[in-house]
């Protein structure tokens, strides 16, 4: 494996943390770049941390430049307020992002994207992360990877909802029901996204929520 140089977008999130973290001690990245909205206090010899205004990226592309680009950025309806905030923040700040990736000429690119993603979904959160989906395909990146994760298992999370849906379907889990809705730590899920950039052929790729355990 040659030495590969990580870009990553929603580095704070609490996948992109685990998948920095991940990165920077995985010697097959020699270099891993985030871009974040303020400082984060993360120091490495590998990392580079470029404070960056979504809004205005162009002002940051000439850093945008490596090997594999990782997309994490996303966000719910209720922290975002609106349904037009979360479209940007969902679609908006990845798909531009991605689009100035490829102009630099950034080869692999691996999306954290969702269960049930789809551009002609009647769910705003599938549609949009269907539709991002679509748009990254049309970048024709040389190697791309979709993960759609279902429920996701954060460390200390506060969010009773998610606790609460993590223990029925767990219980589920242990009686023999709906098994391939497996709830998936951050931490497993974003070793398998470091992992795949480096096991994966050339072209489009998409690991369903039941098959991301076997990367």
């Amino acid at each position: 494996m040659e030495d590969m140089k990580a870009l990553v977008i929603g580095a704070t999130g609490a996948t992109g943390k685990d998948l920095v973290n991940i990165l920077l001690n995985d010697t097959d990245y020699t270099e891993v770049v985030i871009f974040v909205r303020r400082p984060n206090g993360l120091v490495h010899p590998k990392l580079t941390e470029i404070v960056t205004d979504f809004d205005r990226q162009e002002e940051v592309s000439d850093a945008i430049q490596g090997d594999v680009l990782f997309s994490c950025l996303g966000t719910t309806l209720k922290t975002a307020g609106s349904k037009e905030q979360q479209w940007h923040i969902d679609y908006e700040i990845p798909a531009q992002f991605a689009g100035i990736a490829k102009r630099n000429r950034v080869s692999q690119a691996v999306l954290l994207s969702a269960y049930g993603a789809s551009a002609s979904s009647k769910v705003f959160y599938s549609r949009t992360k269907g539709q991002l989906e679509e748009t990254m395909t049309g970048l024709s990146f040389e190697q791309y990877i979709v993960f759609r994760p279902g429920l996701l298992l954060r460390n200390n999370t506060d969010r009773m909802g998610e606790r609460l849906s993590a223990s029925l379907l767990k219980f589920l889990n242990r009686i023999g029901i709906v098994r391939r809705f497996k709830p998936l730590a951050t931490s497993i899920l974003a070793g398998k996204m470091a992992k795949a950039p480096k096991i994966f052929n050339q072209g489009k790729h998409v690991i369903e929520l039941d098959k991301i355990f076997d990367v």
